[in-house]
């Protein structure tokens, strides 16, 4: 095993990691999305300028499986699995300031940067099929699992620790790690996923509770809202769909 850096807020970390990994030439048969950052009290931004929400959970993401896609589809049986989140149900695609230049709000950005990866994971499921690739790419969130996710965005720029604003006031149903990362190893080695599957927890508004498949909304499954963010974030991160054969 060899644990390596990359930064998903940094667009060169990220191309350094994908070279090193290239350079290697080994399959990758499996991708999971996971890091990000959730709520910053202000808007922070990522070392190519992005927003630091939208930059770190959706363009480094996307500009990382880009680069390595021609590792992942060298695998037997591949998956690239994307980590959402339950915000994405109020979440908007915001192409007039996808940066959130103006009036920006934690939380809203936080679910427009998590709506994102869900089109991200289902329009490359689309791309999976339309070329034949044996391949699969599946989404995944957590109910409402307390980790430090909840207060190391809210804590950026501060003196002392502080949780978001959702996530603040405990009157919700909620769920400790250990349950909370099923959904994302249900969608990552599940023989019953399917190809541009969302997983997420059962219960009470699949906050917690067993793993099934989640409930898409209209936005969640908008196919062209889907196709002119990815054309967005091609021209945003400068990394492109690789030439790659059928299979």
């Amino acid at each position: 095993m060899s644990v390596r850096r990359v930064d998903l807020a940094d667009l060169a970390s990220v191309r350094e990691f994908a070279d090193g990994m290239a350079a290697d030439g080994v399959p990758v048969d499996l991708l999971i999305n996971n890091a990000g950052v959730m709520a910053p009290p202000t808007r922070m931004t990522t070392a190519d300028g992005f927003e630091l929400q939208f930059g770190s959970n959706f363009l480094g993401p996307f500009a990382l499986t880009m680069r390595l896609l021609p590792l992942v589809l060298a695998a037997d049986a591949p998956r690239i699995v994307t980590m959402s989140s339950g915000t994405a149900n109020f979440g908007r695609i915001r192409f007039d300031d996808l940066q959130w230049t103006g009036g920006y709000s934690p939380m809203r950005s936080y679910a427009q940067s998590k709506l994102a990866d869900l089109l991200f994971a289902r329009h490359l499921a689309g791309v999976i099929t339309e070329r034949g690739w044996r391949a699969m790419s599946v989404a995944a969130h957590p109910g409402y699992t307390k980790t430090n996710l909840q207060t190391a965005g809210a804590s950026l720029g501060r003196d002392k620790p502080k949780r978001s604003l959702l996530t603040s006031v405990d009157i919700l149903p909620s769920q400790q790690p250990e349950q909370g990362t099923e959904p994302l190893l249900h969608a990552a080695t599940s023989r019953a996923v399917v190809n541009g599957g969302y997983y997420g927890p059962s219960g009470f508004m699949e906050l917690v509770g067993e793993t099934k498949p989640s409930r898409l909304t209209k936005r969640m499954r908008d196919e062209d809202v889907a196709a002119r963010l990815w054309t967005e974030a091609e021209r945003l991160t400068g990394v492109t769909l690789p030439a790659l054969a059928t299979r």
